[in-house]
């Protein structure tokens, strides 16, 4: 996101490990994951406005993926976020690497119990950062290297954004539009 929010060490700040954030070991019920992740996309959403970050939520992707967040920063640089809240779900993701075609930083967001478990190879520490967040704030520990998109994936993706952007909008205005995500 930027070096003035990025934490020069891998310790997880004890307000991420608070009561709520689950314990990364444990068999979660679905409404209860469902509803981390909502938290955990609403910290970063709050983290990635104070940098100037603009981000939309299960943003469609080319191929039939789809990125949990896909924000733009100010100079149109398209970052992915895949957001994680159970260790089960972190293991056993095997197509995170189809996101790296799509953006030029991708990060991984998990609660701070989780955070730990990023630093393994399978994760690529040299590309892929690192967010913790919560329901009221994210931190960058580890910052995403930067893969700049070829010039013509960029304008296809800033366009998928801005006419998703404005397909949800639209839904706002008149829910008879039947465009809601």
């Amino acid at each position: 996101i930027g070096p003035d929010c990025a934490r020069s060490s891998s310790h997880v700040p004890p307000m991420f490990l608070q009561a709520g954030m689950g314990n990364p070991d444990s068999l979660t019920p679905e409404p209860a994951v469902l509803s981390l992740a909502r938290d955990v996309c609403r910290g970063i959403a709050r983290l990635f406005a104070r940098n100037d970050v603009w981000c939309l939520p299960e943003m469609p992707l080319r191929g039939g993926r789809r990125a949990d967040l896909m924000g733009i920063d100010a100079r149109g640089h398209v970052i992915i976020v895949e957001i994680k809240v159970s260790r089960a779900d972190l293991m056993g993701d095997a197509k995170w690497t189809d996101y790296l075609d799509y953006c030029d930083r991708f990060f991984w967001a998990v609660p701070g119990a989780l955070a730990g478990l990023l630093s393994e190879d399978r994760f690529l520490p040299g590309d892929a950062g690192v967010i913790v967040a919560d329901r009221y704030d994210a931190a960058v520990m580890r910052e995403a290297a930067h893969r700049p998109l070829a010039p013509a994936r960029r304008k296809a993706e800033l366009l998928r954004f801005a006419r998703r952007a404005a397909r949800r909008l639209s839904a706002q205005i008149d829910p008879t539009l039947g465009f809601s995500n």
